[in-house]
C-alpha cells in the first residue's frame, strides 16, 4: 500500500494508527487525514522525538499494508 491508498483508507487505517501512537488524539488523526506529512509532524510533537525519526516511523507504518 501507498500513501495515496493510505489517504483513501484513512478511516479504517486511523484505528491502527491510534494503536501505534497512542499519544496521538482523535483530533490529530482526524487533521492527519491520511496526509504523510501531517502524521510525521504530529508523531514529531507528541512524542519530542526528530523529523528523521518520525520518517522512520511513518515509513515503517506504512510498510505493515
Amino acid at each position: 500500500m501507498n500513501w495515496d491508498q493510505i489517504k483513501g483508507n484513512w478511516k479504517q487505517v486511523k484505528g491502527r494508527a491510534q494503536q501505534k501512537w497512542g499519544k496521538l488524539t482523535d483530533d490529530d488523526l482526524d487533521l492527519i487525514d491520511g496526509r504523510r506529512e501531517e502524521l510525521v509532524g504530529k508523531i514529531q510533537e507528541r512524542y519530542g522525538i526528530s523529523k528523521e525519526k518520525a520518517d522512520q516511523e511513518a515509513d515503517n507504518f506504512l510498510s505493515k499494508y
